[in-house]
């Protein structure tokens, strides 16, 4: 007799047939089994929270969605999983060294239920080694994994540059001046195949200046000194130009629909949200309208807002009930939040970075300290604030 069978699938003269022990072995292994389901359940079971016209949100471990999604059916997954950081964060991060350990099964799953036109992409932010100004390669070996050990193709690597981010970390930036501000975050569009559907048609971006000038006055094809045959293929007006695998973009947004949502409710705001344009960027160029996007480590459900004004079924997985207590925020008025506003200037199209050599005439006055700037020397007050201006 196997002692392992659920009570539930005997009927009473089967049990009526088994001897008092095997009974009393039953009782006591179904017992133990309703005990280890009621214990594991809250954590791994994930359940329908709120529903709209395409998505849904799901509350649970998203690990255990995943498994429950069809091999070979979904066209994207975006998202933006904890970072490997030092410090612990209010949404559960985990450590720099532990990364990959912890990512393997998400890994496993994602490429599993990927079409073979799906893409993976996943924003991932670097992290600095606890105690001396050098970087953790976590986000390096994280895409190496994927791509080695579970097949994924490494499509393009993006880089989010964030002109608004504070300088950081203070110690090694502001204080020791040894390092320059960590503005960027990597972005790794991974494909399972190496041909995932996509057009740059959908992500156009404005002609420079430069650019106009040359359409309006003509260009002289020629061969570039570096070997490029410049043809005269150049210079026809596309009406928009292809952009560079730079994304500039700013995470500011403090007055939103779901920060005012937020506070009238009294609810804390997800605390690393990526802006909207983010996922909406890869949404555009890597999907059409009905497309299947998953982010498993839904947060806030940006994600989600964006596939719902674009006619995208989405799914957001989010293990905090808080944080999509507050989501709700971006659903509850779409009139309001889906509506996108016509631009009536250029203000605000482009971001401008200084040459590097902008303030190169000034003396160095100053030589560099041996022992790379291991000694911590603060800079007298009057010379700060100079520099600081």
């Amino acid at each position: 007799m196997n002692k392992k069978i659920h009570l539930s699938i005997l009927n009473r003269a089967a049990l009526e047939r088994m001897d008092k022990n095997d009974l009393i072995q039953l009782l006591l292994d179904e017992k133990t089994i309703r005990r280890d389901f009621e214990c594991r359940a809250p954590d791994s079971a994930a359940y329908l929270y709120h529903k709209t016209k395409y998505g849904q949100m799901i509350h649970g471990d998203s690990l255990s969605y995943l498994r429950e999604q069809t091999e070979k059916s979904v066209d994207l997954v975006v998202t933006s999983p904890p970072f490997g950081l030092v410090r612990k964060k209010d949404y559960g991060n985990v450590d720099a060294h532990e990364y990959c350990n912890w990512f393997r099964p998400f890994a496993k799953e994602i490429r599993r239920i990927l079409k073979d036109s799906g893409s993976f992409v996943v924003d991932i932010g670097g992290a600095w080694k606890k105690g001396q100004p050098t970087r953790s390669l976590y986000h390096f070996e994280l895409l190496i994994m994927l791509c080695e050990e579970y097949g994924f193709h490494l499509a393009q690597e993006f880089y989010w540059w964030n002109p608004a981010k504070l300088p950081s970390p203070a110690e090694w930036v502001t204080i020791r001046r040894i390092r320059v501000k960590d503005a960027i975050n990597t972005v790794w569009w991974l494909s399972a195949t190496p041909w995932p559907k996509a057009s740059n048609k959908r992500v156009l971006q404005p002609y420079s200046d430069s650019m106009k000038g040359l359409l309006k006055n003509g260009y002289q094809s020629k061969k570039r000194p570096s070997g490029h045959d410049i043809s005269n293929n150049f210079s026809r007006n596309n009406g928009a130009a292809i952009p560079p695998n730079l994304i500039a973009l700013p995470n500011t947004e403090s007055n939103g629909q779901y920060q005012r949502y937020c506070k009238e409710q009294g609810l804390s705001p997800h605390p690393a949200r990526f802006p909207s344009v983010l996922p909406e960027y890869f949404i555009r160029m890597l999907t059409d309208s009905g497309d299947h996007i998953i982010d498993p480590f839904g947060g806030s459900c940006v994600t989600g807002e964006v596939c719902e004004r674009l006619a995208r079924n989405w799914s957001c997985v989010e293990l905090e009930e808080e944080y999509l207590k507050a989501a709700m925020g971006r659903f509850i008025s779409p009139s309001e939040r889906f509506s996108v506003p016509c631009k009536t200037s250029d203000s605000g199209t482009f971001y401008k970075l200084s040459k590097p050599d902008s303030l190169w005439f000034k003396a160095e006055d100053e030589t560099l300290d041996c022992d790379g700037g291991k000694t911590r020397r603060l800079l007298p007050k009057v010379e700060s604030t100079i520099l600081e201006q």
